[in-house]
């Protein structure tokens, strides 16, 4: 684990997906424990983004916890008046941040969980299977598979608070 940083308050995340750029964005440091990087920013993409299960709009802030040493992020999404909507979590691999920059490889898995709990849905397992990784990259994609059962599990039993504490 290296040492805590002294990383500028501002920074980029760029997200990755395939070996191409998804999204860039500023967000604003909140805290580089060395292990774990927690961000806050408006949400990104232009627009509204309508899930079904849950609406991300402008106005929308996102505080965004990476891991380097763990294969997921977790995005806790409030509305602009600071109404808790749930947490979008992302299955990654571990999180790079350099020259102000947090890189971020999207594995395709995705676990929503609702506010309160009710509802923990896993989304996009068709996209991970079609991305071929498991071919290219068995390691990987056997530690994707295990991060996103990790986030079930944990959503299901101790809800994720604790993990983001």
């Amino acid at each position: 684990m290296s040492a805590p940083s002294a990383e500028p308050a501002a920074l980029t995340v760029a997200l990755t997906k395939a070996g191409r750029t998804k999204i860039r964005y500023p967000a604003e440091l909140v805290r580089d424990d060395g292990s774990r990087v927690t961000v806050r920013a408006p949400w990104a993409a232009p627009g509204v983004r309508d899930f079904g299960f849950v609406r991300f709009e402008p106005g929308d802030v996102l505080t965004e916890h990476y891991w380097r040493d763990r294969w997921f992020a977790v995005k806790e999404v409030r509305t602009g008046a600071g109404e808790l909507k749930g947490w979008y979590c992302d299955v990654t691999r571990p999180a790079v941040l350099r020259d102000g920059v947090l890189l971020v490889e999207d594995l395709d898995l995705d676990l929503w969980v609702s506010a309160d709990g009710s509802s923990v849905l896993r989304l996009d397992e068709d996209e991970f299977e079609a991305s071929g990784l498991a071919d290219r990259d068995p390691q990987a994609a056997r530690s994707a598979v295990r991060a996103l059962d990790d986030l079930e599990h944990l959503a299901r039993t101790e809800g994720l608070t604790g993990l983001l504490a």
